[in-house]
């Protein structure tokens, strides 16, 4: 199935039931999120989050309704849901969303709105099958010993169903934005987990190195000037 979205390009990744709160001042996005107020009772408010490849978060102007070149986004995206908005007295907003279903870009489409807005394709999300089921276990391990590193101690709250914890560390864990683009583009949860089994051994092996190796002062950077 194929529809169209505005489309948000953001510096982060937006996995499916993650909450992801936004401060918005730019002035086309304060249109987007006017007019997604004045939608009908009932109708979706949701726009199209996708991460951003090269450029920066605060987009040109697209010209005719199509996104100029300088902001290239990632082809793997997820519909955010509007949750909660508040509009601030300067007009700007801040809003809460909640992931939803993801979308892959099928191209950007004219439109007579200050801001882009893209034609997709929706990606199928399949339940977890029986290697899904195997894997989450040792991905919830792994994940804690990555978080007992890290913290110092493992977090207690963690879900064990498959496609909610993969979709939890991807967002939580500390990665870079092409490993967060990688587990999001996933076909299914498995794949997703068995990814997220190596980059947590990796992560959590570089955390035990880097605390390990005491730093001189030197290292640390200059020392702050003093009055």
């Amino acid at each position: 199935m194929t529809g169209t979205l505005p489309l948000f390009p953001l510096g982060t990744v937006l996995f499916p039931g993650l909450v992801l709160p936004l401060h918005i001042f730019e002035e086309r996005w304060r249109t987007l999120m006017r007019n997604l107020m004045e939608l009908p009772d009932g109708t979706p408010r949701e726009f199209g989050v996708v991460a951003i490849e090269r450029g920066l978060e605060v987009m040109p102007p697209p010209h005719d309704g199509i996104a100029t070149s300088e902001v290239v986004v990632h082809e793997v995206g997820c519909v955010a849901q509007l949750r909660q908005i508040t509009e601030l007295p300067d007009g700007k907003f801040d809003i809460v969303t909640v992931g939803a279903r993801r979308f892959r870009i099928t191209g950007f489409v004219p439109s007579p709105h200050p801001y882009p807005v893209v034609g997709v394709e929706w990606l199928p999300d399949p339940a977890p099958d029986e290697l899904a089921d195997q894997l989450a276990p040792r991905v919830l391990a792994a994940f804690r010993e990555y978080l007992g590193v890290l913290r110092g101690g493992p977090d207690d709250q963690l879900p064990d169903d498959p496609t909610v914890l993969s979709n939890l560390v991807a967002a939580s864990a500390s990665l870079t934005v092409g490993d967060r683009q990688q587990l999001l583009s996933a076909p299914d949860p498995a794949s997703r987990l068995r990814q997220e089994l190596a980059i947590l051994a990796r992560e959590t092996a570089l955390l035990r190195e880097v605390r390990a190796v005491p730093a001189q002062l030197s290292q640390l950077g200059p020392a702050p000037a003093m009055n």
